[in-house]
């Protein structure tokens, strides 16, 4: 196994909320109130549709709200990995991966281990620099049971509530969350920072018309089946768990245009970049120097 490169589940589509739009000669992140979902390859007007995207609509004008899944793995930091993330926001590259309690943080020297003290208390944070992000991947119907479609977001809604459901829905099913039918649903609502404008965020829950008795019965079923042919769940968790933290930061090159285009506006890119100072002032420091300071900082203290 290739040393720094972190081993993700394998994809065969990606699952957003919303879409990018161009709108004055520029690509922007448009939200959405529906499931979109897409393979790997982009076209000139953006992710080429995945089949899946109309196959699981009743009709063509149904918008997509729930999509049935089933996880990869019965440990729900597998499926699902949220941290707090800097990124460049010119390349998409992660500058900064963290806990709120320590983070790995790429500096002109190599990849440091520092404490962090999440975006709140993080000097590098401000002007929402640094977000919760996370990756969820998902299995959608039964052609490859260890090929996934990964939902990636940055909202607060999305990664508290994933986070809750997983951990419930691991304890209730006695650990066996890879044996359990789920469905990926679109849930909305209202904020006073949102001001009575519904924003949408995903959930998951056992999938309709299924009750969570017949879940759970169901889940048992599927795990005494899987044993007897000899799938090994639990080899399984310890692969991923290593092939994961293989690396240090799990996105690669390949994902950084994505990443862009789908949570940074143009407001947000021109924001971090405009660095170049007027003639009258003196340089302000760039991020990279921004990382070292506070690095040696953190070690001085």
């Amino acid at each position: 196994m290739l040393k720094g490169l972190a081993i993700t589940p394998p994809v065969l589509g990606r699952i957003s909320i919303g879409k990018v739009i161009e709108k004055n000669g520029k690509r922007l992140p448009e939200k959405d109130d529906q499931f979109t979902i897409t393979s790997q390859v982009q076209g000139r007007d953006g992710w080429l549709l995945h089949p899946l995207n109309d196959e699981l609509r009743k009709t063509p004008e149904e918008k997509l709200r729930s999509i049935p899944i089933r996880l990869l793995f019965n440990e729900p930091d597998l499926n699902f990995r949220a941290e707090y993330s800097l990124f460049d926001r010119t390349t998409g590259r992660p500058l900064c991966v963290g806990n709120g309690e320590t983070c790995k943080r790429q500096c002109d020297d190599g990849i440091k281990s520092l404490p962090c003290p999440s975006p709140d208390g993080c000097l590098l944070a401000k002007g929402n620099a640094c977000k919760p992000y996370g990756r969820l991947n998902v299995a959608i119907g039964d052609d490859d049971p260890l090929g996934s479609f990964v939902f990636r977001t940055t909202g607060f809604n999305s990664i508290r509530t994933l986070t809750a459901r997983l951990q419930y829905l691991q304890a209730i099913s006695g650990n066996r969350l890879s044996c359990l039918p789920l469905e990926l649903r679109l849930r909305g609502k209202s904020t006073r920072q949102s001001h009575g404008t519904p924003i949408f965020y995903a959930d998951i829950t056992v999938r309709s018309g299924v009750s969570m008795e017949e879940a759970l019965l169901a889940a048992k079923q599927l795990n005494e089946s899987r044993q007897s042919a000899g799938f090994d769940q639990a080899a399984l968790d310890t692969a991923a768990r290593l092939g994961l933290s293989n690396g240090c930061f799990e996105d690669s090159e390949e994902d950084s245009g994505a990443i862009v285009e789908e949570f940074f506006s143009v407001t947000d890119m021109e924001s971090t970049n405009s660095l170049a100072p007027a003639s009258s002032t003196p340089p302000k420091p760039t991020l990279t120097e921004k990382l070292e300071l506070l690095a040696t900082d953190t070690q001085i203290s």
